[in-house]
């Protein structure tokens, strides 16, 4: 594949926003196209971008030959149909987390890949930035001793909008599977031994029928356990800690963190920043494009065995919480 990758995007609310910043930002990617359900709305986002192609339905794009990868920026509930479609017409495809709402739409999807011989990652962004690189490194290489506490917190108030589509289960809203995912994966990225237990309470929308506060606890089996928690109706700070024998970090936005803060214990504490190139996705967006000119068809840091690891994880939460899709049945 040519060392340049063409990329279009699929859907144009704020999350596709924040990728056609970044892939104008990044080296070896052209963002060449858009598609939306609306030809209007698909025009005044490749206006705004500076995008040459632009399409009225997703499928126009798939079969596109203007394009070597799509970016999935669709509400939850249909990552897995927009996905399938651009895999199918063999574009490469890095799909916003959480990649699929259930375990069974995302072994269908790893099989779809797997039929077309063609990439698939979920874009957890956050374990591509230098922060979390950083991050991982320390804690590898033992500076806070055997990790035995995880903690992670990604709440907010999206209150004023009623009626975003994070509320409704059609399309897997709940804060879960919005922000939930990121306390998930922060916590494995510093676990050395499967889960043994997970617990989990949530704060059920009487009109929403999904979760708007979610509190979770994981234990592993090596003893470590994690306290984490998602919301979408009650604000906290964001932050994470990672407890070790010998010391602590705190993380700022754990979940992709700029700034580090090492405590050991009876020494002085320090603090280390790393910046993100960008908005914080252009880190992604080179991944992918090392990966296809590398002919690899998934990614070594965020294989789809981890994202399905995850979305077991999510199921089993939404099963003692009692959140159901359209989907699960």
């Amino acid at each position: 594949m040519d060392n340049n990758i063409r990329w279009g995007i699929v859907g144009t609310g704020t999350i596709a926003r924040r990728f056609a910043v970044a892939a104008k930002n990044t080296l070896g990617a052209s963002l060449n196209c858009v598609a939306s359900r609306s030809i209007d709305t698909a025009n005044a986002f490749a206006d705004e971008f500076g995008i040459e192609k632009r399409f009225g339905s997703y499928e126009a794009m798939a079969k596109s030959t203007d394009i070597d990868a799509a970016y999935i920026a669709v509400p939850h509930g249909i990552h897995a149909f927009a996905s399938k479609l651009m895999l199918n017409n063999k574009k490469a495809v890095l799909c916003e987390k959480p990649i699929c709402v259930n375990e069974q739409e995302l072994l269908d999807l790893i099989e779809c890949a797997k039929t077309n011989n063609t990439f698939l990652m979920e874009a957890m962004w956050a374990r591509l930035v230098p922060g979390t690189i950083e991050l991982i490194g320390l804690v590898n290489d033992g500076i806070i001793g055997k990790v035995r506490g995880i903690e992670g917190d990604f709440c907010y108030d999206m209150t004023d909008e009623p009626e975003h589509h994070a509320f409704k289960p059609e399309y897997g809203g709940g804060s879960l599977l919005d922000v939930g995912v990121y306390a998930l994966n922060f916590a494995s990225w510093f676990a050395r031994s499967p889960v043994s237990k997970i617990t989990a309470l949530a704060d059920i929308g009487k009109r929403t029928r999904v979760d708007e506060h979610c509190c979770i606890l994981v234990k592993y089996e090596d003893g470590l356990i994690a306290s984490l928690s998602s919301a979408m109706t009650v604000k906290k700070p964001n932050s994470g800690y990672i407890y070790g024998e010998k010391g602590f970090i705190h993380v700022d936005h754990f979940y992709a963190p700029e700034k580090l803060e090492i405590t050991i214990f009876g020494k002085e504490s320090k603090t280390i920043v790393k910046p993100y190139y960008g908005n914080g996705f252009e880190e992604q967006i080179a991944h992918v494009g090392e990966c296809l000119n590398k002919g690899k068809t998934q990614s070594d840091i965020l294989p789809l065995s981890h994202s399905l690891y995850i979305t077991r994880q999510m199921d089993l939460i939404r099963g003692q919480i009692g959140v159901t899709y359209p989907q699960d049945s």
